[in-house]
């Protein structure tokens, strides 16, 4: 790359007062657009009970968890369309258009009625507001990161782009303060009815903010300089991805650096959430508390990485987040068991369940349209089990023997849900089998209240620790991206693999662990899937991609 007086100019100088403001005033904006984005994330469990209610619980979660997924899904697609319009026209123009799709289809939501007034079409709906969502998250990120870096002094890129790195959690901490105090001021009941509207509703305050404060940005001044010397771009996606030495460049960024840097991401924030929730059982305004103050302790962290990339190089610090998060992760989520639910995890000790049935008559559970109807007694007896959260193995038993839980040494026989006296015998079958988690000590919940059963000082150590592996990837990653590509198309080229990373490999995280738990038995079995894809970066990112700390991102070829 040649290089230019621009870079050389901002190296011997620091960042401007103004300079500070407008990356303040980006930062602020792209919070909020992370709030609007995320609080489908939080309140997945009451979205799903409120647009998805004909379905059983497990598919459920599923369909609930794909739904918040197909944000994620349509971001490469937003990166593409908002990339190539941010390398064309400018950083500024594209920010108001992202803020406003945004903004909006989340303001929407608020108003959206619920299956049980629309029907199918509330689902429908929603997921065309996720997918607009989607779409506008798509063109936020690489324009905020690009924006930021191309405002920063040499030296300090890592640094400044780290306090972009820091709008997603801070996103997300907005969003649960906001859908907590809701909670309490209202109380749950009222909360879960009607409640939830609120923080959807809070978004269209935060979208004029948001409007007023893009409003104030100025262009960036490498783009702005770039464009009055003719030097920009006329066809960003085709220099991008049609020429090899750039595409090359795209794929060792999405499988070396993004890829494992999301499932990290979204297992030490989303899954963690869903994990604790769901399979530990801890109340939904509890554990909203624990993810948000594991978030307010390591949110500096990302400053501080963001930092110190500027001196030891962006590789090293990204590869060993993922790498040891990859190497942990069953420990730390088995702790959270241990001082989450102490009494489910005696109880799975104890009392080990098994379900003896014919392989052939179980399905892979995975429903992602929700019109599968699962009968046999196997899955029924599996989807009974893992809508309770509880562990179990699968034995396999001779063709034609009918499925049977075992709680301990205790018998529950499954039934064949295209039976004629089906709903009796699925009456029978409940009451069996809760009786029989009874008497084995499986709790129904997680005890916050109760200081031996509930480690809140420990929870949230562990908490933190998933965090602080977040800002190890992520608080270098923009700057690393921005300094992989060319002025004429970093918008374009950089926001592509960012958004396959994050919104692929890492926005399906929760859906596809929580499926694989669903097939396995095991409430761990998930973790699978983020250690795979983490130490698959880790190998491709350490052989394969190149340190960018000093290079000069002001050169245009």
């Amino acid at each position: 790359m040649a290089t230019t007086t621009v870079g050389a100019g901002s190296a011997a100088r620091p960042m401007s007062p103004e300079e500070k403001k407008v990356i303040l005033a980006s930062s602020l904006g792209t919070v909020f657009e992370w709030y609007d984005f995320y609080l489908f994330g939080v309140l997945t469990a009451i979205i799903g009970a409120q647009f998805f209610a004909p379905l059983d619980p497990s598919t459920r979660d599923i369909f609930t968890l794909l739904a918040f997924a197909a944000g994620f899904a349509v971001r490469p697609f937003g990166a593409l369309v908002f990339g190539r319009l941010g390398d064309l026209v400018g950083r500024k123009y594209t920010f108001l258009v992202t803020i406003l799709l945004m903004g909006l289809s989340t303001f929407v939501v608020a108003f959206l009625p619920g299956y049980a007034s629309w029907g199918i079409a509330a689902p429908i709906i929603l997921i065309s507001l996720r997918l607009l969502q989607g779409l506008a998250l798509g063109g936020e990120y690489g324009g905020a990161a690009t924006y930021v870096a191309e405002h920063a002094p040499m030296g300090r890129r890592g640094a400044y782009t780290a306090w972009i790195q820091t709008t997603a959690t801070v996103g997300l901490m907005l969003a649960l303060m906001v859908i907590l105090g809701t909670r309490l001021t209202i109380g749950e009941k009222e909360f879960a009815d009607w409640g939830w509207r609120v923080p959807y509703a809070f978004s269209g305050i935060l979208l004029l903010v948001s409007i007023w404060i893009r409003m104030q940005l100025s262009e960036s001044p490498a783009f702005a300089r770039m464009k009055a010397e003719g030097k920009t771009s006329k066809a960003p996606l085709s220099e991008s991805f049609g020429q090899w030495k750039n595409l090359k460049v795209v794929l060792l960024a999405l499988l070396g650096l993004t890829a494992g840097q999301a499932v990290v991401w979204y297992t030490g924030q989303f899954y963690a959430l869903f994990f604790l929730q769901t399979y530990l059982k801890v109340d939904g305004a509890t554990a909203n508390i624990l993810i948000a103050l594991s978030l307010i302790i390591g949110t500096p962290f990302f400053l501080l990485f963001g930092s110190l990339s500027d001196k030891i190089g962006r590789k090293p610090i990204i590869m060993a987040g993922c790498l040891i998060a990859a190497l942990t992760y069953f420990p730390l989520f088995k702790a959270l068991t241990h001082y989450a639910n102490p009494k489910l995890e005696a109880a799975i000790a104890a009392a080990p369940i098994k379900v003896e049935a014919d392989p052939a008559t179980c399905s892979f559970q995975f429903n992602p349209t929700g019109t599968a109807k699962f009968t046999n007694a196997c899955d029924l007896a599996t989807a009974a089990l893992a809508s309770k959260g509880i562990s179990y193995d699968k034995v396999a038993a001779a063709p034609g023997t009918p499925a049977t839980i075992k709680v301990g040494e205790k018998a529950i026989v499954a039934y064949d849900g295209k039976a004629p006296d089906a709903k009796e015998q699925k009456a029978r079958f409940d009451k069996e089998l809760t009786a029989a988690l009874a008497e084995a000590k499986y709790p129904a919940k997680a005890d916050p209240i109760a200081p031996l059963s509930f480690n809140w000082f420990m929870i949230v150590a562990i908490l933190t620790i998933m965090v602080i592996y977040v800002t190890m990837v992520y608080g270098p990653i923009a700057a690393m991206l921005v300094e992989l590509f060319p002025t004429r198309i970093r918008y374009t080229s950089m926001s592509l693999p960012y958004h396959i990373g994050n919104g692929w490999f890492g926005g399906f995280v929760p859906a596809i662990a929580a499926a694989i738990v669903l097939a396995q038995g095991n409430i761990y079995a998930g973790l699978w899937y983020p250690i795979v894809i983490a130490v698959m970066t880790f190998v491709i990112g350490t052989l394969f991609v190149k340190e960018t700390k000093d290079v000069d991102i002001y050169a245009h070829d």
